[in-house]
């Protein structure tokens, strides 16, 4: 098997070498692994600290592992921290995060690559985010007798490690120290598999949303487009999401704004919308605080405040589930927003949570999604029961970090 393993890791460099003159985020990703045993030398030469290291693959694993992140940092403020990603929308997004110490790309996953980065870089801990699952790396670190932390990780049925065929990929799981598992079905189905590292700390998503809860930022664009209107927002948004909402839009209710935040910043699907839309639009960048709370419609083209401009919503639409899946709903539901969102969100354990605790429906057409909507939003009783329950939901799943923190402390001082 580690022969189709190693096969398939060369198949997907080739595929992106291929690709990256026509892919701007191959082209990133080659870019940001040039040479890397060369930089990552110099920036090492010299570090006499112990060094954390932090794996996410993209962004949205990037907000699970900041909780754990910032709080190892105080915690333990003699160590440096080592943030990697896979990724180029994490990477380029995050370059510059201020409490990390060094953040860099993943090198390919080869046996030899993992040795070198793991010799230049020397962790005394590691924490690879969610479904992080590379074999030569995590190999090399348990037999090198360094930790390694998987969490905020979810496990189903379908996956490759329970397959008849998945020994070797559950042979990966057996190596690392520790899995903080989501929920219950997780921790069975590696218990049905004789993995015995597992244990149940939740989703550190939640423990990041309330953060951003309780540490809120003003925008004042936002504020002034909110005016005393309500709001709807509509954050990651595809095209095909932009579909079923525009028939809503473009009827104009009364005392009802909404803002549009595309999960991707592409000129030509703003401007189609904008043609598209019949009420007033402005993009957030062009926006004046004197004068946007003329406008109905705000298009956030830019990235970065999404989080903070669901504390002015008082619905929300989440996108990617009529595509590849759900974004984070997270991020809404902590400032109580009822939410819609498309039919291909089952992957997702807080999604299925809000549907049935009636926080959250999903729809699959613009008709269906109107007729949910309206209801929420003609009945004041039923749009504050929603709120008292998604705040409720996102306090009653909070703790995950200090349970990932305390048995990372139990490591570092054996």
């Amino acid at each position: 098997m580690i022969i189709f393993y190693n096969a398939g890791i060369y198949l997907y460099y080739l595929l992106i070498f291929i690709i990256s003159p026509f892919n701007s985020k191959a082209k990133l990703w080659l870019r940001g692994r040039k040479k890397w045993k060369e930089k990552l030398a110099v920036k090492f030469d010299n570090n006499k600290a112990p060094v954390a290291w932090f794996h996410c693959a993209s962004l949205g694993e990037f907000e699970q592992a900041r909780p754990v992140l910032e709080n190892f940092r105080e915690k333990f403020p003699e160590y440096k921290i080592l943030l990697t990603f896979f990724s180029p929308s994490g990477y380029e997004i995050r370059k510059n995060y201020p409490k990390a110490d060094f953040i860099e790309y993943l090198p390919l996953d080869t046996h030899a690559n993992a040795k070198l980065f793991v010799e230049i870089t020397r962790p005394k801990i590691a924490f690879f985010v969610k479904y992080e699952f590379w074999h030569h790396y995590i190999q090399y670190l348990s037999e090198s007798g360094i930790p390694v932390i998987s969490f905020s990780t979810i496990f189903r049925k379908d996956q490759l490690f329970f397959k008849p065929y998945g020994k070797f990929y559950l042979a990966i799981l057996n190596r690392l120290s520790k899995i903080f598992v989501q929920n219950k079905e997780s921790l069975d189905l590696l218990t049905e598999h004789q993995i015995n590292n597992g244990e149940i700390a939740g989703d550190t998503r939640f423990d990041r949303v309330l953060e951003i809860r309780k540490s809120i930022k003003p925008l004042p664009i936002v504020e002034s487009f909110k005016d005393n209107s309500k709001v709807f927002i509509a954050g990651s948004t595809w095209p095909k999401d932009l579909e079923i909402l525009l028939p809503l839009i473009n009827k104009g209710l009364k005392d009802l704004k909404f803002i549009i935040a595309p999960h991707e910043i592409h000129e030509h699907e703003i401007n189609n919308f904008m043609q598209s839309c019949k009420l007033k639009s402005i993009r957030y960048t062009k926006a004046e605080e004197e004068h946007v709370s003329d406008f109905q419609v705000l298009i956030i083209d830019c990235i970065g405040i999404l989080s903070g401009v669901y504390a002015y919503g008082d619905f929300g639409y989440i996108g990617g589930a009529f595509g590849k899946g759900l974004h984070n709903t997270l991020e809404a539901a902590t400032f109580g927003l009822p939410l819609f969102f498309g039919p291909n969100y089952r992957k997702f354990q807080e999604a299925k949570d809000l549907i049935s605790i009636g926080g959250a429906f999903s729809i699959t057409s613009a008709t269906e999604f109107e007729n949910a909507f309206l209801k929420v939003m003609n009945s004041q009783n039923i749009h504050q029961e929603i709120i008292n329950k998604n705040k409720n939901y996102i306090e009653a799943n909070k703790g995950a970090t200090d349970k990932i923190i305390g048995y990372s402390g139990l490591l570092l001082n054996k």
